[in-house]
């Protein structure tokens, strides 16, 4: 079980009317594995994870904004705005920002996805206080200067136009659209070449003073670590900026959701000259909070997630129909999406997509045997822990977990969960999930008759 024993262990500014709370989270053995929280007074959030058998840390900041976030026209805002914040403060220029994790070798990077955004260096443990200063500097005083989103306006052009070359990254886009429609979980997070070219400084400045209050960021920090001179090291440079404006402000609870409307039974087409057809078929899945997600991970390895999966037996293996064919599932505030991807020839598209109907459909009636069920359980185990061996991996871990759940759950109490997952349970969200009416999107160069026929496959 997870330790959730409280203590004070830091000592607050003379400025500040609220006390900095610290609380152990989980209690590691000799302390490896030990995750702390301290809550400041302004209301950030700071969740750390030493292991000191490594000689590297990684220092992440998290955002409670993603492209669910933003209105049709400000659609692509909060991609945009993590470019941005590279593009130099007060302090840095943009080529002293880069210049500085160089000169230690470290890695420095960002993404956005549909419900957080997240910065953060990975570096020698030694050079911790480096990333620090800089990565918080980049989030508490970036400039978002006229000229600076112009300039990137570019770049990120050819970062949409990057995606759109790639089909089988671009059909995952339409898979949302085709599930979502023209809302904010559907829209690509990228967003538009018209929108994007409509962003102004402006916009993008009132969304970054709206999105990135303290009370909206989680700092999470992973390696060869002291929790209390992170916090220290972090207080200072967020009281620096002057980020702190209310001292008694508290964090915004994890997102509840807005009941997102799904649909079901339609299908999309993109017409493009490609080599393959590449093609997403799903349905409704679970919200990230949904108890039932333990026995759908063991659901969706048991599909898609490997080699010896059903998925692959049926399409690769036995058939050679594709070469890459996999099933995914990804979890929101508020619902889900259940998936499988294939890339094929056109001409074999119809066949790839019945086979997989037929699949989902037996495994809905059906079920899956004790034996796929058991070696689904030890895969995902697996895979969870390999999944964590650096320092990457766990500052990802415990920044998601607090952002998204506000809680953090032990590596042992999740293998235990994963192991506690029984066969009633998987053929409950097998019927539950794989008993809906599927949705289909397809990239590709289709003919007439083939595009006609795609609505057999959710029929």
């Amino acid at each position: 079980m997870t330790s959730r024993s409280s203590k004070v262990t830091a000592r607050p500014s003379s400025e500040a009317r609220a006390v900095a709370r610290t609380q152990t989270l989980i209690k590691g053995q000799n302390g490896i594995g030990t995750v702390r929280k301290t809550t400041l007074p302004g209301g950030l959030r700071i969740v750390t994870e030493t292991l000191p058998s490594v000689r590297s840390a990684t220092f992440g900041i998290w955002a409670h904004v993603g492209s669910r976030d933003e209105t049709p026209a400000l659609n692509g805002a909060t991609h945009y705005l993590e470019h941005l914040l590279f593009k130099g403060t007060q302090q840095r220029s943009a080529l002293d920002i880069s210049a500085a994790l160089d000169a230690v070798g470290g890695e420095m990077n960002a993404f956005t996805a549909k419900e957080y955004t997240c910065y953060y260096a990975r570096v020698l443990d030694t050079d911790l206080p480096l990333a620090i200063d800089v990565v918080c500097d980049m989030l508490t005083g970036s400039l978002i200067l006229e000229e600076d989103v112009d300039v990137e306006r570019g770049a990120i052009l050819e970062e949409i136009a990057m995606t759109e070359d790639d089909p089988g990254d671009c059909v995952h886009d339409l898979f949302a659209h085709t599930m979502f429609g023209d809302n904010a979980l559907g829209r690509p997070v990228l967003g538009t070449v018209d929108t994007v070219n409509a962003l102004t400084a402006d916009r993008i400045r009132r969304f970054y003073k709206k999105h990135y209050d303290p009370t909206h960021l989680v700092v999470a920090c992973a390696g060869n670590i002291d929790h209390n001179k992170v916090v220290r090291q972090v207080r200072a440079a967020f009281e620096k900026a002057g980020a702190f404006r209310n001292q008694d402000a508290r964090p915004i609870a994890p997102r509840d959701g807005r009941r997102t409307i799904r649909t079901s039974g339609k299908v999309e087409l993109l017409g493009r000259k490609t080599e393959q057809a590449h093609v997403v078929l799903g349905m409704p899945g679970l919200a990230r909070t949904d108890d039932r997600r333990w026995a759908m991970g063991v659901l969706n390895t048991a599909l898609g997630g490997g080699m010896s999966s059903r998925l692959f037996q049926e399409v690769r293996e036995k058939r050679g129909l594709a070469y890459s064919v996999y099933s995914y599932t990804s979890g929101f505030a508020d619902c889900g999406l259940f998936g499988v991807y294939a890339g094929c020839r056109p001409s074999q598209v119809h066949d790839v997509l019945k086979i997989c109907r037929d699949e989902l459909d037996h495994v809905a009636v059906n079920g899956l045997t004790d034996d796929e069920i058991a070696r689904a359980v030890g895969q995902l185990r697996g895979s969870t822990v390999l999944g964590l061996e650096d320092t990457g991996a766990l500052m990802n871990r415990i920044g998601k977990s607090e952002l998204c759940w506000g809680e953090q759950m032990s590596v042992d109490d999740m293998l235990d969960r994963i192991a506690a997952v029984t066969p009633d349970e998987v053929r409950s969200v097998a019927r539950d999930i794989l008993g809906q009416r599927p949705s289909l999107s397809v990239i590709g160069p289709l003919k007439d008759k083939q595009a006609a026929r795609l609505h057999d496959a959710v029929a």
